[in-house]
């Protein structure tokens, strides 16, 4: 079921992982929160690409203004 973005961040808060029905070539996205290994110190978004590796995410206004947000299952 598609959601707006608020309804996917409350999903990434809570520790799961969204993508964009229109991403064709990003895998998903989700909220890392540091822990004491890290070199970081506040939480940030990160996304998976389609090949697996991770990158820093930033959303786009279409990103942020877009209703085809879908909740990606864990495996």
């Amino acid at each position: 079921m598609a959601m707006d973005f608020g309804s996917a961040l409350a999903v990434i808060k809570a520790g799961g992982r969204v993508r964009r029905e229109a991403w064709k070539n990003m895998g998903w996205i989700a909220l890392q929160r540091p822990d004491e290994q890290s070199k970081m110190t506040l939480p940030y978004i990160f996304g998976a690409t389609a090949q697996g590796e991770f990158v820093p995410w930033l959303a786009s206004q279409t990103d942020i203004l877009a209703d085809d947000w879908i909740e990606e299952k864990l495996a």
